[in-house]
Formats: structure tokens, sequence, C-alpha cells
């Protein structure tokens, strides 16, 4: 359990060290959240003054939702790590190494969740740069930031376990862009589920991507609705764990192939 411990902490740093290496990528990353916050929510502020979505600013609704959507996409990327390890030797280095095999897939979720947690901070202060303010305070804010880090570690899982099935990274990049847009605007990320045609609001109960948003916005009120966090935490966490045990169970079979 040590080795396994001390393992995940080194490959993680070595993971972050590469990050830091290349600070235009983490930048990259942030681009797009960012037309997503300020562009949208510029574009379509006027959607809260509709009956039924609520009170507050659009801005104030669509901050949680950003933060949650960042999670799911960057995450989608992390199997092309996985990909270019393979292509250049450092994944047949590891093997032929003592490290532990649950190590290299505990290092690359973790390293996703460290690099969500400051996606998510730079966003939150974005949002309140242009007017969105929460009265669920730190506690909230820190209920946003777990669920985007169990969300990003679900989908990292998911990314690394297609990465050494299909091996190719142009196959991992379409698969990723085929499931992230349909999952962000099947949820209530942009959208009161009050103002969503039905069947959509029926899909977003299925669809881990509303799991986040729906309990980061709970936490985030002036009365947290604790129930509803807790449902929506636990099912996130469920997710987690099986993408975890499904990805280090496709690990093994590579490693048998390899």
């Amino acid at each position: 359990m040590t080795t396994f411990v001390s393992h995940s902490g080194l490959l993680t740093g070595r993971a972050l060290r590469t990050v830091t290496r290349q600070p235009a990528y983490l930048l990259f990353t942030l681009v797009q959240p960012m037309v997503w916050l300020l562009l949208f929510g510029q574009l379509f502020k006027r959607i809260a003054e509709l009956p039924g979505f609520g009170s507050g600013s659009y801005v104030a609704y669509l901050t949680p939702g950003v933060v949650v959507m960042t999670a799911m996409m960057s995450a989608g990327w992390s199997g092309t790590t996985f990909i270019q390890a393979m292509d250049r030797g450092v994944m047949d280095r590891d093997l032929t190494s003592p490290v532990s095999r649950g190590a290299i897939i505990t290092g690359s979720v973790l390293h996703q969740g460290i690099t969500t947690i400051v996606q998510a901070l730079v966003v939150f202060g974005a949002g309140l740069a242009v007017g969105a303010r929460y009265d669920g305070g730190v506690l909230g804010v820190l209920v946003v930031l777990a669920c985007s880090v169990l969300l990003a570690v679900s989908f990292a899982a998911f990314s690394d376990a297609i990465a050494l099935l299909v091996r190719q990274q142009e196959a991992l990049i379409g698969i990723s862009q085929f499931l992230a847009l349909p999952l962000a605007f099947l949820s209530s990320v942009m959208m009161s589920p009050a103002l969503m045609p039905g069947w959509v609001a029926d899909v977003a109960r299925f669809n881990p991507v509303d799991w986040a948003a729906v309990a980061s916005r709970a936490a985030l009120g002036a009365d947290p609705d604790w129930s509803v966090v807790l449902g929506r935490g636990g099912l996130l966490l469920a997710l987690a764990v099986v993408m975890c045990w499904l990805a280090t169970s496709v690990f093994r079979s590579y490693q048998r192939s390899a």
C-alpha cells in the first residue's frame, strides 16, 4: 500500500512537471471556457428574465456550469498522454520498471484532478469579475470543486481506458468530441431544467454532467439543498470508482498484450 501511494505521488508529480513546462497548454484549455462565460454570459443574459428560470443573474447561473463543462472536456484528453507514452516507448520503460501498475492509472487521474482545481478557480475568478455572486460562500465553492474533480476523474479514467483500447490519437479525439457536446447540451449547464423540453430534462437525469451542475448550484444557493448535493455527489463518486476500475482492468489487458 505504501509503495502504491508513493509511486502514485511520483507519477502525479511527473505529469504535473510536464504541464508546468508547457504553460501554454494550460492557458489554451482556458480559452474556450472564457468564451462560454464571457460571450454566452452576455449574449444570453436576458434568459434569466424568462418566467420559471429562477432568481439571480445568468452569469451566476452559468459560471458553475462552465466549471463543470471545462472539467469534462479537459479530462477527455487525458488518454492522449498514454498514447504519446506508447508511441515514444515511455510506456514500455514504465512496464519494465518496478513501478506499481495501479499507480500508473492513479497518477493520471490525480494529475487531471489537480489540473481541474486550477482551471475551476480561474473560471470562478472570471465569473466573480463579471458580476456572479453566491450566497453559498466558501463551502459552496468547495462542493463545486469536489464535484468537478469527481467528474474529471471519471472522464480521465474513461479516456485512459479508450486510449489503451484504440491506441490511436485520432480515434480517441473523435470519441471524446462525439461525447462531449451532447453531454454538455443534454444537461442543465446552460439552461434551467424548468425551461428544457421534457425529453431533454428526462435524459439529463442520467447525465453525470448534469449531476455535477445540479449539485454545484444546490451548494451555492443561500439555503443549500444538501440532500441534492449528497445524492448527486454520491452518484459522481460511484461513477468515478467504476471508471477507475474499468481503466485499471483495461490496463491489465494492455499489459498482457504488450
